[in-house]
């Protein structure tokens, strides 16, 4: 992103904000609710025009050119996005036909993520009887069904047990090494956050400090 700024009538939620998120990292944004976190991730996921500024992702940017972005990026935000009257497989189908997907190639994916996310044996259950856990993971899969190479976090983790977000975690950074993607996140939990190459504390909508997880802690 580029000098973006967002502003509400006269509150400004983000202002002049420069950020630069490495390819192939884990880039993690950390700050108190109401720092602009949430806001910057629906600038880069197309929901939202900054008033001033510009973002590229992957060369693309998000206000000129939200089509070519969206087909690059994963989404995963704390709301549910889920339709809960389908089953898990059925959620993922339907995720893939939007991105024009079908066949056997829409079956190969589908049964990819399901197995790498544990889903596999949940493929035929209905979104509402699964606990917060298994929706957030198939939250993840219907993030990744159509080989993103920007993947977007926003809490993603939340509702996973520890046991759950180490399995989520070895198969993202299973996608780096295969795939090379790219991962922004925003996160509470701080062994979470060690586990990413650079860390960017915001407040009030602006960086205030940036580096690995050893420096910030030095």
């Amino acid at each position: 992103g580029h000098h973006i700024s967002i502003a509400y009538g006269d509150q400004r939620i983000i202002e002049g904000l420069d950020l630069l998120v490495p390819e192939r990292r884990f880039t993690a944004l950390l700050g108190p609710n109401g720092s602009g976190k949430s806001t910057l991730f629906r600038i880069l996921s197309t929901m939202m025009a900054p008033s001033e500024g510009r973002a590229t992702i992957a060369g693309s940017d998000v206000t000129a050119e939200p089509d070519a972005v969206r087909r690059k990026i994963g989404v995963v935000f704390q709301s549910q996005s889920l339709d809960k009257k389908l089953t898990v497989e059925e959620n993922l189908r339907a995720q893939g036909h939007l991105f024009g997907m079908s066949g056997r190639p829409l079956n190969a994916r589908v049964q990819d993520v399901m197995g790498r996310l544990a889903l596999a044996d949940r493929r035929a259950d209905l979104v509402a009887a699964l606990s917060g856990g298994l929706r957030r993971r198939v939250e993840v899969a219907k993030a990744l069904l159509h080989e993103p190479q920007v993947l977007l976090m926003d809490e993603a983790s939340t509702g996973l047990d520890p046991g759950a977000r180490r399995e989520l975690w070895q198969y993202i950074g299973d996608l780096r090494s295969s795939r090379g993607i790219t991962v922004l996140l925003t996160s509470h939990i701080l062994d979470e956050a060690e586990r990413c190459d650079r860390l960017l504390l915001l407040h009030e909508g602006k960086v205030v400090a940036a580096g690995t997880p050893g420096e910030l802690k030095a």
